[in-house]
């Protein structure tokens, strides 16, 4: 299979397991809504922000340290490796979900008072450490799947584990009410155990006996790497906390409802992409670390097919924001779209920053990764400063694109010391159009009357998306609309 099409497929299997949980996510939340109303759902909402936040740091970062410690390990074809990396992973997995139930076990009561203002919420609390542990454990298991690039019981793991989830939160919901929130938060995280042990089983991994010191020995790759990811985390985490407290301070607390909205909207396809994207891709260029041309080339198809699916989404978002904003939100959001429209400029960016970005990962450079990470957050801090003072409202989007062009130029540079990584003659041929397109979708949006501008970015997409299924077909080899038909069904003898 050539590397467009894994790529693509890759893309295809993992995009399609987060669609249907986006689905199944729906189905729960509105029947969450109704059963609870605002209050509890609201309720819900702070305690999935209590142990996320203690999750996050007892987790120890292993979910994406054990993805490239598996696969480092199994593109050495060494199988005692393999095992001695699996059975390590599997140990700080444990141990961090037991770090996270003792933590939140002796804080229960004084996070109930700092959050609730009082010590009701301790017993809740208290019981929802069963579901850090739980996911200490999930998270080694599909790390180790990921790892090997099981991609199909990845999806099946992940939506198996959604679907259940969200029948058991219903139930208990419905019968317990706000009750039953401690309880289904603990059910969801039980059913991401079950299915991610049910589909991590089949991975067929000799036991061998490991003495205390060699696990220790064996982890500490894990968790070096994983420590970065834990200050990326409570980077991001003040990041967009001070972020908030700025726009709050300077623009007044509708604006951080116009930020949320527009953040929401101007980002989610992209972000969903990238996430598919990143299943494969960084275990395979993971395995790739020391052999920088294929690395390169890596990161250069992956730019291509990110830019190819993207930039169609991009483009419809960019016309048909306030449109979208009325139905997702209501008409009180529309203001938000002078917002999205600079922050598209910066998402389309970050299809093409991300890949090379990733190299630092795939090379085990944690602290780098760190300083690169906080390099990040205060940039994006300064241009929002600034750019408020300026142009007010429209500023929040303006600094965002301001901040992923310079962050982008720095990868690029990045790149090029670690990998001697440079832009192939095929990427340029898909990123210039890409973004001519973008840009040229952003001036007629903003130029024209809204009518007439709404008009031509529909017609830009229409183009962007029939340009791109052509590229897409030249790559891969296949014809994309005869592929759609028959896995519908469909057949020329039906006609």
């Amino acid at each position: 299979m050539s590397s467009y099409r894994q790529i693509f497929k890759s893309t295809a299997i993992i995009g399609a397991a987060q669609v249907a949980n986006i689905g199944i996510g729906i189905v729960r939340n509105k029947a969450l809504a109704v059963f609870l109303a605002p209050a509890g759902f609201g309720l819900a909402g702070t305690y999935l922000t209590v142990t996320g936040f203690v999750g996050g740091v007892t987790g120890l970062g292993l979910g994406m340290s054990g993805v490239r410690q598996i696969a480092e390990a199994a593109a050495s074809g060494d199988q005692n490796k393999i095992t001695r990396t699996v059975q390590a992973l599997r140990w700080a997995s444990f141990f961090s979900g037991i770090l996270g139930m003792v933590v939140l076990l002796a804080l229960c009561v004084p996070l109930s008072y700092s959050t609730f203002g009082n010590g009701n919420h301790a017993g809740a609390i208290a019981l929802m450490s069963l579901s850090l542990l739980f996911g200490g454990i999930s998270t080694g298991q599909y790390a180790l799947i990921q790892g090997l690039r099981r991609l199909v019981d990845l999806g099946k793991s992940q939506v198996a584990g959604a679907f259940f989830g969200m029948l058991a939160s219903v139930a208990l919901v419905y019968y317990l009410r706000e009750r039953g929130i401690a309880l289904y938060l603990v059910a969801n995280a039980g059913m991401a155990v079950l299915f991610s042990y049910w589909y991590a089983r089949k991975v067929e991994i000799p036991r061998i006996k490991m003495r205390l010191g060699e696990l220790w020995f064996e982890s500490r790759g894990l968790l070096t790497l994983g420590f970065a990811f834990l200050i990326q985390n409570l980077v991001l985490g003040l990041g967009g906390y001070l972020t908030r407290v700025l726009i709050i301070n300077d623009l007044g607390l509708a604006a951080v409802g116009f930020y949320t909205a527009a953040w929401t909207l101007s980002s989610y396809y992209v972000g969903m992409i990238l996430k598919a994207m990143g299943a494969d891709f960084y275990p395979r260029l993971t395995a790739t670390a020391n052999d920088h041309p294929t690395m390169n080339r890596l990161v250069n198809e992956q730019i291509e097919m990110g830019l190819l699916i993207a930039v169609p989404g991009v483009l419809a978002v960019l016309a048909l924001a306030p449109l979208a904003l009325r139905i997702l939100y209501s008409g009180a959001f529309v203001g938000a779209a002078e917002i999205i429209r600079w922050q598209i400029l910066g998402v389309v960016m970050q299809v093409v920053s991300w890949p090379i970005a990733t190299v630092q990962l795939a090379k085990g450079k944690g602290k780098l990764y760190v300083v690169t990470e906080t390099i990040q957050a205060s940039v994006g801090l300064f241009f929002l400063i600034v750019a408020m003072r300026l142009w007010k409202l429209e500023g929040i989007g303006i600094s965002f694109a301001l901040a992923v062009f310079v962050m982008t130029f720095y990868y690029l540079i990045l790149g090029r010391r670690l990998s001697g990584f440079t832009f192939s003659k095929n990427c340029l041929q898909v990123l210039v159009p890409s973004l001519l397109a973008v840009a040229g979708g952003f001036l007629f949006i903003n130029i024209l009357p809204p009518a007439w501008g709404i008009a031509t970015g529909v017609l830009l997409t229409v183009a962007a998306s029939v340009v791109s299924i052509w590229a897409l077909q030249r790559l891969l080899g296949i014809n994309v609309w005869q592929l759609a038909r028959a896995k519908l069904g469909y057949s020329s003898a039906a006609k």
